[in-house]
């Protein structure tokens, strides 16, 4: 690492655009003094954010490391942390975090911390390589930097990551990885994370206006009244669950989101299906998000346009809050699958963008390219 003539340690978050770029201005703002209390050594830190898409077309960890390496001698920094929204892989093992202490560099993909607290998770990762890098946290440290374990949160009883094994000829020289089935939930969770499932909602215009129209017309049918007054609870949870897995998988079929692999490797199928696993998950949330605006707006509306005296005497039952909750439920189910029908009118560009950050577009419309070619 390079040490600054003046008592200043210049820290460069380099982030992927979007998401990474997002989180990386925020906690710049507070690292600095967060940095210099927790050193306890009376040094100062800058920390400067620059974004740029480092890791296009590349998901190699030490590929990634050497762009990483060739950009800081690019900058006038000490120490560069790069942040990714992408999954990386090294050794069959999802990558957390690779440091290289000889040239103050640490690669940092953040689906790995999982879905939940993901910015406080990231700023204490991004904390704790820093001062791994910086050095010694006390003078007292006998070990060199790169064997000093990294705290919190890259340890703890519940955290399902460890130290996972560098070859001579890479540039990393510490390195963190997660395994079994807990990493893999944790990591599924961070992808679906990054994707921000709750996107969906506004990215399919079309398919929302079929489903309010849908959920609208049934309304004020009066065999849907019948229908839903006879519904017993399970089949209407039947209808809900069949409804939501239709749209989900009408979205995934119809803009081709399904992640194929040519290749043959145990490490390539698997993660092939870590992606797929994500894609279900993130469209399916959107698709649960949208059921639920669309009973709160049937729920309204059938508030506003039903009469009392006139369903009671088609369905032989007294409308009350029961019977309008019954109604909007089912009338959602309905208005969903009239939704899927929709999303056919969406172009699968607009679907992916709804379902995908930044940076996962960029990796499937490269796959499809290579596969094209």
């Amino acid at each position: 690492m390079r040490v600054s003539s003046q008592d200043v340690v210049v820290v460069a978050l380099l982030a992927d655009p979007d998401a990474p770029t997002e989180i990386a201005q925020r906690m710049a703002r507070i690292l600095p003094d967060r940095l210099a209390a927790r050193s306890g050594q009376g040094r100062r830190f800058g920390v400067t954010v620059v974004s740029e898409p480092f890791t296009a077309e590349v998901e190699d960890p030490l590929t990634l490391m050497q762009r990483i390496m060739d950009r800081a001698s690019d900058g006038n920094w000490d120490i560069v942390v790069a942040l990714t929204d992408l999954p990386l892989h090294s050794q069959g093992l999802k990558l957390v975090v690779d440091l290289s202490h000889e040239h103050g560099l640490a690669l940092l993909s953040l689906p790995t911390l999982g879905g939940f607290r993901l910015e406080t998770r990231a700023r204490q990762a991004v904390e704790e390589a820093v001062l791994s890098l910086a050095g010694p946290r006390t003078k007292e440290a006998e070990e060199p930097p790169g064997r000093q374990p990294l705290r919190a949160p890259f340890t703890g009883r519940l955290v399902p990551i460890r130290q996972g094994r560098v070859d001579e000829e890479e540039i990393a020289d510490l390195r963190y990885v997660v395994s079994g089935l807990r990493g893999y939930l944790r990591v599924l969770g961070g992808m679906v994370r990054a994707n921000r499932p709750w996107r969906l909602v506004p990215g399919l215009s079309k398919a929302l206006a079929a489903a309010l129209a849908t959920g609208a017309v049934a309304t004020v049918n009066s065999t849907v009244w019948s229908l839903a007054t006879s519904l017993s609870t399970p089949r209407l949870v039947i209808a809900m669950v069949g409804s939501v897995a239709l749209m989900t998988g009408w979205l995934i079929v119809d803009a081709n989101l399904w992640h194929r692999t040519d290749e043959v490797s145990p490490e390539a199928r698997k993660r092939a299906a870590l992606y797929n696993a994500s894609t279900v998950v993130t469209v399916g949330l959107g698709v649960i998000v949208c059921y639920a605006g669309l009973a709160v707006v049937n729920l309204i509306w059938a508030l506003f346009i039903l009469n009392d005296r006139l369903f009671a005497s088609l369905t032989r039952t007294p409308l009350h809050a029961t019977e309008y909750w019954t109604l909007a439920w089912f009338v959602a189910s309905v208005a969903t699958v009239g939704g899927a029908l929709g999303s056919g009118l969406e172009s699968d560009e607009a679907i992916r963008a709804a379902a995908y950050s930044k940076r996962e577009q960029e990796r499937r419309s490269l796959l499809e390219e290579d596969s094209g070619d």
